[in-house]
């Protein structure tokens, strides 16, 4: 049912062509309102254009990472007597007894080449080194017991003479014990000598390269056979 407004003559719209509740009449055409899109699943796991639906959640999304899995206590590898008897031994130690042990056996091995003098060998002695014993050629450690003793007795050139590169590394394996003892044992803070792999390789392929050249039968290579 409509009514005439007398000024226009246009019919007006009653209530239940409009509606009470603000509804378009029915047969008007209503555009669709717009869906907002998803939000982005967060972290870095969420799967990308293109990327299938992971298996755990249904927007396909992954959960955090949360680690490998547990090992099977039937595949865990059980200690046998000794080791569980060394770690307990260690674990119940004081910090400084490991630190006390390697001074000793330091000290010991200064000991026997001072006491040994590896220098007074008799000339027809048979040699101590396996290698020159069976092949009569340098090992890579032979000449360094008595390069050790002619440091302790301060004499550096002839020290250098028998084994120069460990006359050479001497003072950086010294310092580097000493920075773990001190650091282990009393807690100690010295200077850390940063040696990187490189470094070591390096002296490695020198150290090789001195052992191949001293058993070489030509001058000045001879002057190097200890």
């Amino acid at each position: 049912m409509t009514s005439v407004d007398g000024a226009t003559g246009r019919p007006e719209p009653t209530s239940t062509e409009s509606g009470s509740s603000g509804h378009p009449p029915s047969g008007v055409p209503v555009a669709p309102e717009p869906v907002a899109a998803a939000a982005p699943t967060a972290g870095p796991y969420a799967p990308g254009p293109g990327h299938p639906a992971g298996p755990y959640a249904p927007d396909g999304s992954y959960p955090p990472y949360a680690g490998p899995p547990p090992v099977p206590p039937h595949l865990v590898p059980e200690s046998d007597r000794l080791t569980r008897f060394v770690v307990r031994l260690y674990d119940r130690s004081p910090r400084w007894v490991v630190p006390l042990a390697a001074v000793g056996c330091v000290g010991l091995g200064l000991v026997y080449t001072l006491a040994s003098d590896p220098t007074r060998s008799a000339p027809d002695a048979a040699p101590s080194c396996l290698l020159k014993l069976t092949t009569g050629l340098d090992c890579p450690g032979c000449g360094g017991t008595r390069a050790l003793w002619y440091v302790l007795h301060a004499d550096i050139p002839a020290a250098a003479r028998h084994h120069f590169l460990f006359v050479f590394a001497l003072p950086f394996l010294a310092y580097l014990f000493v920075a773990w003892a001190g650091r282990t044992a009393f807690g100690w803070r010295l200077p850390e000598l940063r040696i990187s792999p490189k470094l070591i390789g390096g002296f490695l392929g020198v150290w090789l390269a001195f052992s191949v050249a001293r058993n070489l039968p030509w001058e000045p290579f001879t002057s190097l056979y200890v």
